[in-house]
């Protein structure tokens, strides 16, 4: 089956946001796919991987919107503007945008598009089914992480200077933004990011955990914990896979894992009951 790919930007509060649109060429749809984009570098090292995953659920006959967050990419506004509450708006925004409400609809999350997508759940949205590809489960270890990438760039830059997170925490404490690896982090952002926690509940029914590592057999400790803990609380439908290969959302070339995008394709079939093409 062929497929048509088209930009397209969308009206929003705070202005448009841009999104490629991905749909099969000359027959209904069977399915709605929003994917998800990770935080701040890590979505300019995904972009050719969710392509990817874009381009082969079309060919087997998914609508698939894949947008900008307001203030990322090429949408309206300045990262630094940007609010936690703007992006999860921006999940529900694209899940519209998606095609007819009667088609089975998926989230499918990379990274911090997973915490997103949990939020806008809580919120209301109401997806079918929920794939989350490595996801991050805690904002404050993830806000822990970007932080540490600041303080070891202005180390890089200047090696008398005492910066650590302690003293880029202080600094959004007192009201003010920091710049990390060309990303004005806003104290807003921070604090809302910093309480985000990955952990879908019984709104949830359908779940995907998708593990990319060089290593990865088995899911890591980490995931098995956080999956055990999801299913005590929500009882889920529980799909899993996992896949060797780099982790490309941090890998100083742009890579991609070949086998991820028919093995997401599965997923889908296999949550959504979508059968395949």
């Amino acid at each position: 089956m062929t497929f048509v790919c088209s930009p397209e930007f969308a009206p929003a509060p705070g202005g448009q946001r841009f999104l490629m649109r991905f749909e099969p060429h000359g027959v209904p749809a069977r399915g709605r796919l929003v994917l998800l984009q990770p935080f701040a570098e890590e979505a300019n090292k995904s972009r050719r991987q969710l392509a990817d995953i874009a381009r082969t659920a079309a060919a087997a006959g998914w609508n698939v919107v894949l947008g900008d967050y307001l203030g990322t990419g090429d949408s309206a506004g300045d990262f630094g503007d940007a609010t936690w509450r703007d992006w999860v708006d921006d999940v529900a925004l694209f899940a519209n945008l998606a095609g007819a409400s009667s088609l089975p609809l998926v989230l499918c999350a990379l990274r911090l598009g997973a915490l997103l997508a949990d939020e806008a759940v809580r919120g209301g949205l109401r997806p079918t089914a929920l794939v989350a590809i490595n996801p991050v489960v805690s904002g404050k270890q993830a806000l822990t992480q970007f932080l540490r990438l600041g303080a070891a760039s202005e180390l890089a830059q200047d090696t008398t200077a005492r910066i650590d997170t302690r003293f880029l925490r202080q600094r959004l404490s007192a009201g003010e933004s920091v710049e990390i690896a060309g990303y004005a982090l806003s104290p807003a952002l921070a604090n809302e990011l910093e309480s985000a926690e990955f952990a879908p509940n019984s709104m949830v029914s359908r779940l995907g955990w998708i593990e990319v590592g060089p290593d990865a057999e088995v899911l890591s400790p980490a995931a098995a914990r956080q999956l055990a803990k999801i299913h005590e609380t929500g009882g889920a439908q529980v799909a899993t896979a996992t896949l060797k290969g780099p982790a490309f959302w941090q890998t100083q070339e742009i890579e991609r894992v070949p086998d991820l995008a028919q093995t997401c394709l599965a997923m889908l079939q296999e949550l959504t009951g979508v059968p395949a093409q």
